[in-house]
This record gives C-alpha cells, structure tokens and sequence, in this order.
C-alpha cells in the first residue's frame, strides 16, 4: 500500500486525473472540488485518515446532509464525488476498497403527475375555440384523451380500424407494442361522430382518402405527438391561464377522477396499460382528506358515534 498521504494532497491528485484523463469541464471539477473538500472537512471532524473509513461512516455524512435540508439530487451527486475519488484512490494502490461503493443512491422522489379538478377538465371539454376543421378535431382529441386516459404516443397512433362504435371500445397499442382494448364514452363517441365527415372531407378535397390515421392535420397527413402537445398547451394558456396543460394531465386526471369516482386499482390499471399495479398506485393518488373520507365511511370502525 506505501506510505499514505494527506487527503488534500490526494485529492489534488484526483482533480488533475479529471482534467488530463477524463477531460471534465472546469464546472465539473470545481463541483467534485467543493463536494470532496466538504468530505475532508467531515472526516476531521470524525478523527478519521481517508483510508480508515468504512460504508457506515458514508451514510453518516450522507445523513448529516440530509438533516441539513440538501436536496436528495445534491446528496446523490455528492455520493457519487466520493465513490469516484476512492475509485480513482483504489486504482492507484492508496486504499484497498472503496467504501462508497455498497451505498445505494438516496431514492429521487418522482413528482406525481399533475392532475386537474373535474371543474376545471369540464371547462377544458365545454369550450370549443374554433368551428373548423381544426377545432372540430381537437374538441375530438380532448374527449377522447380523458374518456380513455391513453399516452399521446398511443392517440397519435390510432388508426381508423382501431376505432369500433359498438361497442364503444378503441385499440390501442402500448409500450412495447402492446395491444389493449379500452372503452370510450357518450361524449368522446358524439365529438368523434362529428370529427369524422370533417376528416372524410378534408381528405377527399386532398385526393388522400387512403390515408389510415384517426387524427391528422391539414394537409392530410398522421397528427404527431408535438402537434397535440402544442394544441394542449395553449387551451391550458387560453383557459386555465395558471396551469401548463399537456397531454398527460388528461390521463392522470382521468386516473385520479375514477379512483375518486369508486374504481379500483385493478381496473384503472388495465385501462392504463401499466404493467404493474404499483406504477398505477403512483398515478393515482388521492389526498389525505379524501382517503379519510373514504375510511370513514367505508371501515367498520371508522366511523364517528
């Protein structure tokens, strides 16, 4: 092993290492410097060289960053600092493992998908910004995404073929090209019904009656998912004026609604197209006022004398 050296003088090793070898920007090296100097300031504070630590003493530091309030994304940056150093001090013979190496990164929380008020959907879905064409097929779009709750990926998608009107069900292909059946309401079916001759007729004048898309644009061809995106936001910017909209606040929402409404996991589930109920449980969850609600209604002893 040789005779070990200062941290400091280590970690200016480590930081040339970076710039000569890996040819890490300036920005980059003055963060692994700030994180790794913090580091060095812990393990005096502890009374402990850089060789003799251990994994338990990582998740201590880690643990003291997160009392301190650090985000769990800077705590993770600042794990990995320290596992790339003493990977880099392994490879050089100045310690035999690395101590970081079996602590796992802090869990990064996954925001939850926004979700809109029935309120505010029944707004989205009553005004109509355009009589033509365009706005005919984009008061289609709209039922349709919250009656089904499908990915724009998997709307854009549609062909015609997919669409059956009895009963009212569409065919959707999912991630991995999976397919499943998911039914439609009285609303998205009467927005379709009207969407269809404008289609036939654009299509008609455009001499592209072939063309096997569901939703296309004006020149005739498949909508993308951009387009939709863009449709979206600016019915939020229009009517919500507060919200950014997109295309999958509808799914959510409409997710969020039906499990408010009394359905089950299960069913949501299916409708969905999530491989595993838990991914369904992340879309859907409900406040803790309406889950109070709920169990006091629903649970034996939950109700008040």
């Amino acid at each position: 092993m040789g005779k070990h050296q200062d941290f400091s003088s280590l970690l200016e090793q480590f930081l040339v290492f970076l710039d000569s070898e890996r040819n890490c920007s300036k920005n980059t090296i003055d963060a692994y410097r700030r994180d790794l100097e913090e580091f060095g300031s812990f393990l005096e504070g502890i009374k402990k060289a850089y060789h003799e630590i251990e994994p338990k003493d990582v998740r201590r530091w880690l643990m003291l960053l997160g009392k301190k309030g650090l985000k769990r994304t800077t705590i993770s940056r600042k794990l990995s600092s320290i596992r790339s150093l003493y990977k880099f001090l392994t490879r050089s013979g100045y310690v035999r493992s690395n101590p970081a190496e079996p602590i796992s990164f802090p869990l990064r929380m996954r925001p939850l998908p926004k979700s809109i008020t029935i309120n505010d959907m029944k707004k989205l879905l009553d005004n109509q910004l355009r009589n033509d064409f365009v706005g005919i097929r984009d008061q289609a779009i709209k039922e349709v995404l919250y009656s089904t709750g499908i990915r724009v990926s998997e709307l854009t998608g549609l062909d015609m073929d997919d669409v059956i009107f009895s009963p009212e069900i569409v065919r959707v292909r999912g991630k991995g090209r999976k397919e499943r059946i998911v039914p439609f309401g009285q609303k998205a079916r009467e927005s379709l019904e009207r969407y269809l001759p404008e289609r036939a007729n654009l299509l008609e004048r455009l001499h592209r009656k072939e063309e096997k898309a569901l939703f296309i644009n004006v020149r005739g061809g498949r909508l993308t998912q951009r387009s939709v995106q863009r449709m979206i936001q600016r019915l939020g910017w229009s009517l919500l004026t507060s919200e950014r909209l997109t295309p999958h606040v509808f799914r959510h929402s409409m997710a969020t609604h039906l499990l408010e409404a009394g359905a089950d996991l299960r069913s949501i589930q299916k409708l969905l197209g999530h491989a595993s109920v838990s991914t369904t449980q992340v879309y859907t969850s409900l406040d803790v006022a309406r889950l109070k609600e709920i169990f006091g209604k629903a649970h034996p002893h939950g109700r008040r004398k």
